[in-house]
């Protein structure tokens, strides 16, 4: 049967979203965890990944336009299925699909299993974990600023979560009472997982629970006849076959992934049949409790070897730190970019004399103290102008050229490394950037960075010459194509062509270039470019 393909909210803040390319096309064949479009949100421009299977029947908006929260964007079906009803706002045929009379008598028997309160009559609305960040896959719960009982307010705070890159505050969009709470203080919960209910007081939010579902009540839950063993009853063994459109919810399909359970072996209890996380709950515990499963699960040593090796006993004292959010994300993203990114590293020494003769002049006359670092952001954003292919980034099948530089900034935190974004950094004065870079700073250390401030990003900088480093090189930043690692300026012994030794300052950089966007040429050719402008300061002021 055709399922209609809606436009997710993707941002706590998104109330549209424009389709900024279809990666597929009308009469695809397309499979769960296919990106069938890149979505541009207030925030980033992102995948919209396909949970459904089946082929592309209909796409009802094009490439550039806008569709609002839950608004059509694609059906997906059976080849030559008649979707027409759907964009009425109806239901798909069922006489073009032949199986449809086949599961007729199999749906009889559910409004036997009453359940006490329906989902669609509650008066009440689920509180979902937002998607706080391009990068972000789950939230913790630092503190409930609310609890079970208050009355909350649209525009209220209702706890402080922390993502990969910051602590943010969750902002209700509910007038009610707060019902339920899903997550302790200190608690991780996977975007789009249930965080809290807020409704009418008294309402039955578990009817909501339970069609979401969490563990539902015991009358619910028990349908099936009394003398068949738990362990054979729980899989609920289901005949979808491998070609069928599973349907799952996206932490269902994920826990399903990270279980080693077949889903086509699995019949869901949640609305039409969807498999839920409690359906593979209940498979992955009959699984371990049958002893034929057990043994037929002992020839793995594939997966045995790729666990993580056992830490060595320990022989002293020692402090195991929990990894923390930002801590996941740079470990993942970075393993992604150099196991995913052939890199390649190009080094270049830069004559500092006039750039630090200048520094000071212009620090006389400044509003905002200018750095070394300050120039090089200007310095590469002039450069990227004259070198796009430097500018742009992977995307598989196409290669995106930025006509605008915004400059990804390496700022060292407590817990790691955020990236804030200076935007439009060719058009800004020195002055100008200094100020952006320290404020950005500042509220990177203190935990306040949205968003808009990290995202962006069309090439970074990482500088550690501050640190006393001479030179080292960088991971690629995702989506950009290049990093510059800069290192500390030194002062070196240098030689006029008469052989007259004299004093200069030299400094090191080196660029990580993707070598499928970037070649070995042009990414020198960027080098030479900056290069002639910190050692040219004066024009970069023009």
């Amino acid at each position: 049967m055709a399922e209609v393909i809606r436009m997710p909210k993707m941002s706590d803040t998104m109330t549209e979203g424009v389709i900024a390319a279809w990666n597929k096309k009308v009469g695809d064949v397309i499979k769960s965890g296919d990106i069938i479009a890149e979505v541009e949100t207030d925030k980033a421009t992102m995948d919209l990944e396909s949970y459904q299977e089946g082929t592309l029947l209909y796409i009802g908006v094009e490439k550039g336009a806008a569709v609002p929260i839950d608004g059509i964007m694609a059906i997906v079906g059976a080849p030559g299925e008649d979707y027409k009803a759907l964009l009425d706002g109806g239901a798909a045929p069922s006489q073009p699909a032949p199986a449809a009379p086949t599961e007729q008598p199999a749906a009889a028997p559910a409004p036997a299993v009453a359940a006490p309160t329906p989902a669609a009559n509650v008066n009440a609305t689920i509180v979902r974990m937002p998607k706080m960040s391009d990068t972000m896959t789950e939230g913790v719960l630092v503190a409930w600023l609310k609890k079970v009982g208050d009355k909350v307010k649209s525009g209220d705070i209702l706890a402080e979560v922390e993502t990969d890159k910051a602590t943010m505050e969750l902002e209700n969009y509910e007038d009610g009472t707060l019902l339920y709470v899903g997550a302790k203080e200190g608690e991780a919960v996977a975007v789009d997982g249930v965080i809290a209910i807020i409704g009418e007081e008294g309402a039955n939010y578990q009817a909501l629970l339970n069609s979401d579902g969490q563990p539902a009540p015991v009358a619910v839950a028990a349908p099936a006849p009394a003398a068949t063993p738990p362990a054979a009853q729980a899989p609920q063994v289901s005949d979808n076959g491998a070609d069928a459109r599973i349907k799952a919810s996206p932490l269902a399909k994920a826990l399903a992934k990270d279980k080693n359970v077949d889903l086509t072996k699995i019949t869901g209890s949640g609305e039409g049949g969807r498999i839920v996380k409690k359906d593979i709950d209940a498979a992955q515990s009959a699984v371990s409790s049958s002893p034929s499963a057990v043994d037929s699960a002992k020839p793995a040593p594939q997966a045995e070897k790729s666990a993580p090796a056992a830490a060595p006993a320990p022989v002293g004292e020692y402090e195991d730190v929990p990894v923390s959010q930002m801590r996941k994300t740079i470990a993942r993203r970075l393993s992604e970019s150099l196991f995913t990114a052939p890199h390649f590293y190009l080094t270049m020494e830069i004559t500092m004399d006039k750039a630090m003769e200048l520094r000071g002049k212009i620090n006389e006359v400044s509003p905002v103290k200018i750095s070394f670092n300050d120039m090089v952001i200007k310095a590469a954003a002039l450069a990227l102008k004259q070198h796009p292919a430097v500018n742009s980034a992977w995307l598989g099948d196409k290669i995106r050229k930025y006509h605008y530089v915004n400059i990804g900034v390496a700022v060292a935190v407590d817990e790691g490394l955020l990236v804030p974004v200076v935007r439009d950094a060719d058009k800004k004065v020195l002055s100008i950037i200094a100020g952006e870079v320290k404020e950005m700073a500042a509220k990177a250390k203190d935990k306040k960075l949205q968003p808009k401030d990290w995202e962006g990003n069309t090439f970074s900088i990482s500088n550690l010459g501050m640190f006393g480093i001479d030179e080292f090189t960088a991971i690629i930043n995702p989506p950009d194509s290049c990093i510059m690692a800069v290192g500390g300026i030194k002062k070196v012994a240098a030689f006029k062509e008469d052989g007259t030794i004299y004093p200069t300052n030299i400094m090191k950089v080196t660029l990580s270039c993707d070598h499928r966007v970037v070649d070995g040429a042009t990414g020198s050719a960027f080098l030479q470019t900056f290069k002639k402008l910190l050692e040219n300061p004066l024009g970069m002021l023009v």
